[in-house]
């Protein structure tokens, strides 16, 4: 099963996402915060895959509740907000953030999001993934790679370009030939050398050093 928190300050919100996500049989809700320093708290004692975070929140927003969780390790985090703004997009992906979702999300496409998180892949939402794009590709060339890839071999240097192109495990797997789960520890490798919380997190990164 997928254990996900939700973490929205509105009831009635949370209470639809409840419903949205078990109606799959391979998903459990597990616990519920209304503000992001409780769904800190609830993801260090419960432990969940995924958590479905809000941005704007009372008290500790969800930009800096992600960055607390996805550093502790404790989850993976999705964030499902309202708001599509750049500054939120950006910043909950530099906080950690392996997906970002807006609340008009068909039900079966968040489910799949859920999913494909829990399963070590990251998900963006289409309305914004041109934008992150364009945004790459209007930002002039960036500084030589940082030391830290001094770090990695030859293949994990292929695998932090792949993540900058937005494969999943399955697509890296089939372009560099290898099994999946050869891809996935890759993929885990490549984000602990590079104190990366999450793939968007490397992605991001192999975007700047113009490694894709």
């Amino acid at each position: 099963m997928i254990r996900v928190l939700l973490a929205d300050d509105h009831a009635a919100i949370r209470a639809g996402m409840r419903l949205m996500l078990e109606q799959a049989t391979d998903i459990v809700v597990v616990g519920e915060a209304a503000d992001g320093a409780i769904a800190v708290r609830q993801a260090a004692v419960l432990r969940p895959d995924v958590v479905l975070m809000d941005i704007r929140m009372p008290g500790t927003d969800g930009i800096t509740a992600t960055r607390e969780i996805t550093t502790a390790g404790f989850a993976d985090v999705l964030i499902l907000t309202t708001f599509d703004l750049d500054e939120y997009l950006f910043g909950a992906l530099r906080a950690g953030a392996a997906g970002f979702l807006l609340k008009s999300v068909e039900p079966a496409a968040l489910v799949d999001a859920v999913r494909r998180i829990a399963a070590g892949d990251g998900f963006l939402a289409p309305e914004v993934t041109r934008r992150l794009l364009t945004a790459f590709a209007a930002t002039p060339a960036g500084p030589p790679a940082p030391p830290v890839l001094n770090g990695l071999t030859q293949r994990e240097r292929d695998v932090l370009a792949a993540l900058g192109r937005g494969l999943s495990n399955a697509d890296l797997a089939a372009a560099l030939s290898i099994t999946e789960a050869t891809a996935k520890t890759h993929v885990s490798r490549v984000l602990a050398k590079l104190g990366c919380t999450s793939r968007v997190q490397a992605a991001i990164l192999a975007r700047e050093a113009g490694l894709a």
